[in-house]
């Protein structure tokens, strides 16, 4: 019988390599992506890509320089995305409903080749937080209290000068290949941890009911936490182990990843956008929704074919 130390210890040794391998890809494709935007920018195609959305943003009850806004989220990350926001003269209607957009769809390359890599199919990802993002903002648009913006701007780009872009560009990935690294480690350690003194059971016991009403097995409720309260690259990357590890099937993660594309990070970057005049209420309710309605979805779409093929 080993003793709580030394099994603790076995814990760390065996996250230790894994831990590496998931961090070092994630850091990759993270500042393959970022590297990319970089370019996209000085070479003004973002700004050409967010003009030819202009229009389609009417439809969901924002005026065209929101088209910035969210196509910044759309290929970079909500902080990119605030940061064009708050440039923007957006009542709390019209940030609410652009908030959203955001948190569906943001960051869309490099989290969909996490969940790629997790057992979903890219497309599907893609396709379904697009859609997602728009279909909340069409509906928000006639919920939300409050009269449509329909003021409309165009973007000319700004030539800016690319060994700054590039500066720019080092340390801020620099910075998060350290905080992802940090905390894929750190979650993957205490994932483990959790799981060796059975406290993985009880989570998942604790959980049930909120795991079974979002469609969702009780033993991704760990999963379901990390990405809820992390975000989905770091809910993602530990998932990558449990697979590799055979602790979860490929079905149960995709039913995971159908919930998380859509509501993910629902701490940081929730109070980051309601401090810039977001309503919290809505951002969480109306993910929380779609969430719930894409799993069952999924369920009711495996079901159907397994009925076809028995």
């Amino acid at each position: 019988m080993l003793s709580n130390g030394k099994r603790v210890l076995n814990v760390i040794k065996e996250a230790l390599p894994g831990a590496w391998k998931t961090s070092l890809w994630m850091v990759k494709i993270t500042a393959t992506v970022s590297l990319i935007i970089v370019f996209l920018r000085y070479t003004g195609v973002l700004y050409w890509f967010s003009n030819l959305l202009a229009p389609v943003f009417q439809w969901v009850g924002l005026p065209g320089e929101a088209a910035l806004a969210y196509v910044t989220g759309y290929f970079v990350n909500v902080y990119s995305s605030i940061a064009v926001m708050v440039t923007l003269s957006l009542d709390f209607r019209a940030i609410t409903i652009l908030s959203v957009m955001v948190l569906c769809s943001h960051n869309i390359i490099a989290e969909t080749a996490v969940q790629k890599k997790t057992g979903s199919s890219a497309i599907r990802m893609v396709v379904i937080r697009t859609l997602s993002a728009f279909l909340l903002g069409a509906v928000l648009n006639q919920l939300m209290p409050g009269e449509i913006m329909r003021t409309t701007a165009a973007f000319t780009a700004v030539r800016e000068p690319i060994k700054g872009l590039l500066s720019e560009w080092f340390w801020a990935t620099l910075q998060l290949a350290v905080k992802m690294t940090v905390l894929i480690f750190f979650l993957s350690i205490f994932q483990r941890l959790l799981s060796e003194f059975g406290v993985i059971r009880l989570i998942a016991k604790f959980l049930r009911p909120v795991m079974h009403f979002f469609g969702l097995p009780a033993k991704t409720a760990f999963l379901w936490i990390v990405a809820n309260t992390m975000g989905l690259g770091y809910g993602a990357a530990i998932m990558i182990e449990e697979a590799d590890r055979g602790k979860i099937s490929k079905e149960d993660a995709d039913l995971l990843n159908h919930h998380i594309a859509i509501s993910h990070s629902n701490l940081e970057d929730v109070v980051l956008l309601a401090a810039v005049g977001a309503m919290i209420w809505w951002l969480l309710l109306s993910r929380w929704t779609m969430s719930l309605l894409l799993v069952w979805e999924l369920r009711l779409e495996r079901m159907l074919i397994r009925k076809k093929s028995s």
